[in-house]
């Protein structure tokens, strides 16, 4: 599902052509297996996911609905969008292969699934005639068998099918009346005195038939718009459920029933938790945010406006990147889709200007993945810190400044050594954007300043982005792309397609967190981190770092870093350590899997559109962003870092950690005061580094008198032999 191409439907511009002036970074981005509707259907479409994007403004704004209800809406809205905009399998160019038993097979299948939705209208009658439960004799044979045979039957005639780009198959149309089938049942059932019977012996029996089904729905949404990788996790931990009586030592837990296990995951202790509260709310409010920035065009402003700041130095498309996929990153909080975005443009232009293929593909991967960690939006983490922690979200966006400046830094400092070694130019006069122009527009800025204003006076994340999106429309009136009703519509429509990865992506998320805390491995992996630090405290965060790459591997940020607060946050902050301090650790550890190798998604996003080598562009990758694996060690031992001190202790932590991350860059590189570098100058130039990366007057010292030797040495000896490019 990596086939990606461009939706040409946004391609229009009211603006007079400008030398140099970049177009088509706000053109939406097709998948391989999107499909693509016209006629009736587009607008039936539009519709749907405009009014999904309405749904949500309008009951987090005006009418609050009840908190599961909202979460139960949420989660069905998207599996049905997404069942009607995502095909099981990508397209074939030889086009499709007429199945018709398998239509007729769909059609069966719905007629079950119809069955079962029908029940629902039943139960609520019941219930509204004061019945108090429904029979398990019911529930079982008219509703949960009818609604598992479609559940199963269409998911597994959807893998078969081989259909035309335009249109919905039956097997899909099944899957969305069995998704709207569960979230029925759950806002019956969970709305009366049995919502209290969930987890004991009582739960009613089609509760677990719905979870069952909803689970299955999830995962299945889940692997067409992300793949297998979280999937397959999911089914691990699911087996773990039954499995894990069985196994020995910590990972032995007295086990749970079925009807236990999955009347309670369907709950706020699993797939309606933190994660879908998460994803329901901030998230889907800044997806909307960043899809009216989107309609607006100030996505082209940005990487423009990074055109024309800094294409002119050495190297200059790499440092562009730098500057606008980091903006365009923290907005939309996936690194992959970051990389499809900003690099189709930025890739191309740095392979150039002379970097090789795997650089200019890891450049990029490593620029987007830290727009995940910049401040205030953070790829929508923050939001979810808030909300597992209980920190104020304006807590987490102060604390993630100088991290972010640190890994930004790191990553520039690679980029310009690389341009130094290899004799680069900075682009033409010619081939960038006017400044002046783009200094003239700078008031397309204006809504992100207005939602950090609006987070630092007090006012809440929903009110924020809400005035954000209003001011996203006001200001495009100052421009040439102006938003007019036709325009807003489109931006909602955005926002309601835009929204689906994301949410199904935290919805599975909540399954594994519910697993976690429901059989409590969470503790147990918390038992054993204690044990570790009883040894080292240094080899206990090494093994939680570990841990929170592996299980971020091939995930979407987001869902990397809930899974990874559930098991291994929770063990750093019985070590003692603050829970922002565990949470920032977690989480940097989360985002940077997206760069490290073997399973690198940004990383294979990136090589894809420089036509690289995979595994070479994500060992690339890793080396640019190594400043990322290091600085979440940084702020354990200086709390500092994270604003935790005084001014005068925090400039102070501030500048030596640059100053440290500059000689991990030159060491790393080798590139040092102009020229190359000899090994033992690198050696010194590490030292020097780690010792301003400590933190504290005699590491600083230290450092000083190292950076002079390094310095000495550089002056005195002839300079390394220059790398030759790579292809």
């Amino acid at each position: 599902m990596t086939d990606k191409t461009r939706d040409d439907d946004s391609s229009n511009n009211d603006e007079p052509p400008e030398s140099g002036l970049v177009h088509g970074v706000d053109e939406e981005v097709i998948e391989g297996n999107r499909r693509l509707f016209h006629g009736w259907m587009w607008l039936l479409m539009a519709l749907l996911a405009g009014g999904y994007s309405a749904f949500h403004l309008f009951s987090l704004n005006v009418y609050p609905l009840e908190t599961w209800s909202f979460r139960i809406i949420h989660i069905a809205g998207a599996l049905t969008l997404g069942f009607v905009m995502y095909s099981a399998t990508s397209f074939s160019e030889d086009g499709p292969v007429e199945r018709r038993w398998l239509n007729y097979l769909g059609g069966v299948l719905l007629l079950p699934a119809a069955y079962a939705l029908v029940q629902t209208g039943f139960m609520w009658q019941a219930f509204a005639e004061g019945a108090r439960r429904i029979e398990p004799a019911v529930e079982t044979w008219h509703y949960g068998v009818p609604l598992m045979v479609a559940t199963g039957g269409a998911i597994v005639l959807s893998w078969l099918a081989r259909e035309r780009r335009g249109r919905v198959t039956l097997p899909d149309i099944t899957l969305i009346v069995c998704a709207i089938a569960v979230a029925t049942y759950l806002l019956i059932v969970l709305n009366t005195q049995l919502r209290m019977s969930t987890g004991t012996s009582f739960a009613p029996v089609g509760l677990s038939w719905a979870a069952i089904a909803g689970s299955a729905l999830i995962l299945e949404l889940t692997r067409r718009v992300t793949g297998m990788a979280l999937v397959t996790i999911a089914l691990i931990f699911f087996a773990y459920v039954f499995v894990g009586p069985y196994l020995p030592g910590f990972l032995g837990y007295p086990g749970l029933g079925l009807v236990r296990f999955f009347s309670q995951v369907y709950t706020d202790a699993g797939i309606l938790g933190p994660t879908t509260a998460v994803s329901s709310t901030y998230i889907i409010l800044f997806i909307i945010f960043a899809a009216f920035l989107q309609a607006s065009r100030v996505g082209e402003y940005f990487v423009n406006f990074a055109f024309a700041t800094a294409g002119r130095a050495r190297g200059g498309p790499a440092k562009v990147a730098i500057f606008a996929s980091g903006l365009m990153g923290m907005i939309n909080g996936t690194s992959a889709g970051n990389v499809v975005s900003t690099g189709s443009l930025t890739i191309p232009l740095m392979k150039k200007v002379g970097y090789s293929k795997q650089s200019s593909g890891a450049i990029e991967a490593a620029a987007s993945t830290g727009g995940q960690i910049m401040p205030p939006i953070m790829g929508a983490g923050a939001f979810i810190m808030a909300e597992i922690t209980g920190i104020p979200y304006t807590d987490i966006a102060v604390a993630a400044i100088i991290p972010a400046i640190l890994y930004f830094a790191a990553v520039y400092f690679m980029v310009d050594f690389e341009a130094g070694q290899l004799g680069m130019r900075g682009m033409r006069e010619d081939e960038l954007p006017s400044l002046v122009r783009m200094v003239r527009q700078v008031y397309l800025f204006i809504p992100i300043i207005i939602l950090i204003a609006a987070l630092f006076m007090g006012y809440s994340v929903i009110r924020a982005g809400t005035l954000a999106i209003a001011a996203s429309v006001v200001v495009s009136w100052l421009s040439a792309h102006r938003m007019g009703p036709l325009a807003i519509g489109r931006a909602l429509r955005l926002g309601g397609e835009m929204s689906i990865q994301i949410i199904a992506v935290c919805a599975a998320a909540g399954i594994i967190v519910g697993v976690i805390s429901l059989t409590g491995v969470g503790a147990r992996f918390s038992s054993l981190l204690l044990e570790l630090a009883g040894v080292s405290q240094l080899l206990a965060l090494i093994f939680a770092m570990a841990i929170s790459i592996m299980l971020g591997m091939g995930m979407p940020t987001t869902a990397a870093y809930a899974v990874a607060a559930s098991v291994v946050a929770p063990g750093l902050v019985r070590l003692g350590i603050d829970p922002l301090t565990a949470h920032f650790f977690v989480f940097y550890f989360a985002v940077v899997s997206a760069i490290t190798p073997p399973v690198a998604l940004a990383s294979y996003a990136a090589a894809g559109i420089s036509g690289a080598n995979a595994m070479e562009t994500s060992v690339a990758s890793f080396r640019i962003g190594i400043a990322a694996f290091v600085v979440p060690f940084m702020f354990f031992y200086s709390s500092a870092l994270l604003m935790d001190a005084p001014w005068l202790r925090v400039a102070q932590a501030g500048v030596t950690a640059v100053v440290g991350v500059y000689l991990l860059a030159a060491a790393v590189q080798g590139w040092f005061w102009g020229r190359n570098a000899r090994w033992f100058t690198r050696l010194v130039l590490l030292a020097a580094a780690l010792a301003m990366i400590k933190g504290g007057l005699a590491t600083d010292a230290l450092g000083v008198l190292l950076i002079a030797a390094a310095f000495v040495l550089q002056r005195m000896l002839p300079g390394a032999p220059r790398p030759a490019p790579a292809p």
